[in-house]
């Protein structure tokens, strides 16, 4: 087990890694209809979901390099809150019935990185690091 222990930390930056390189996927299927426009959004974009597209593609990003991870994780959970009881709550109570499962679990996860931060593999990491 001290051997899993002793990876945590690595898990966490590859754990933001992932989460932040999916996430800015949904930004750039919203924003840049790449790869493929996502599924039921309306074009134009209303300024609400063209809001929610940029803060996923600058706010993935940012998570994805680890830069700004804390506060940036602040603002994409509270957007994830947000578009779950705003949008998937409506349909039903339940994440499995009303397709909010997605939503629910980046909030949980941006909330841990709220206090775990970005892990050793992060620019916030890099830049806090003191020099010789």
């Amino acid at each position: 087990m001290e051997r899993l222990t002793a990876w945590s930390p690595r898990v966490l930056s590859i754990l933001r890694i992932v989460t932040g390189l999916l996430f800015l996927e949904h930004g750039l299927m919203k924003i840049f209809q790449f790869p493929v426009p996502q599924k039921g959004v309306p074009d134009p974009l209303p300024p609400l979901i063209l809001t929610a597209g940029w803060m996923e593609l600058v706010g993935g990003a940012l998570i994805l390099i680890g830069l700004l991870t804390r506060p940036a994780a602040f603002l994409l959970s509270g957007e994830m809150a947000y578009a779950y009881w705003s949008v998937h709550a409506k349909a039903s109570p339940y994440p499995a019935v009303n397709e909010g499962e997605l939503a629910v679990l980046y909030c949980f996860v941006f909330f841990y990185f709220i206090f775990a931060g970005g892990g050793p593999w992060s620019l916030d990491a890099m830049i806090k690091r003191p020099r010789p």
